[in-house]
């Protein structure tokens, strides 16, 4: 590795090194899988928070806005525009779901390879120490409780979001129905 000045040595963040180094390669494809799972929760809770109740506002103007609401294509269109926007709201949850499996099973890959390397490394030196072969399980491990740790998380926010896209799909509905009445009244 390079000498690098004091200055900028004080910069050099080693406990993400060595947290990288420890892992392997996986526990770097995690961080990145995690980066992704937060970034598209991120995006969700600004797309509940901020544009889809300015589309539902919308919607429910434009329902309340027509002549026809009896009929059954009337009905049947009001069905369709509220699928519609539920489904926006429900768009990334499939990624999510594939992104949140697959933590454990990178996790657990991680750990065969540091396993394979630990017994690797213990074949090819003649003493066979318990405290390297102890020290290598440890990092060997590391990226499944990387793995899982970030599926807990992700599956705490699927299951947040699960309830607000029933929640939300529950209140459209209530809302367009409630739109005709005010309308009537």
């Amino acid at each position: 590795m390079l000498a690098l000045p004091p200055r900028l040595e004080a910069l050099q963040p080693e406990p993400v090194e060595r947290l990288i180094e420890a892992g392997g390669p996986v526990l770097v494809l995690l961080g990145v899988v995690a980066v992704v799972v937060f970034a598209l929760a991120i995006e969700r809770w600004w797309f509940y928070r901020i544009t889809w109740k300015i589309a539902r506002r919308r919607l429910v103007r434009r329902w309340a806005a027509r002549r026809d609401h009896r009929s059954w294509s009337a009905h049947t269109l009001r069905d369709v525009w509220a699928q519609e926007l539920v489904a926006r709201l429900r768009r990334p949850l499939p990624w999510l779901k594939l992104l949140v499996a697959l933590c454990p099973l990178l996790g657990l890959l991680g750990t065969v390879t540091g396993m394979i390397t630990v017994f690797d490394s213990l074949a090819l030196s003649d003493t066979h120490q318990a405290r390297a072969m102890a020290d290598g399980v440890a990092r060997a491990t590391l990226p499944t409780l990387t793995g899982m740790a970030i599926a807990v998380v992700g599956l705490l926010f699927i299951s947040r979001l699960e309830h607000v896209i029933r929640r939300e799909d529950q209140r459209l509905h209530d809302r367009l129905a409630q739109a005709l009445e005010e309308d009537h009244a």
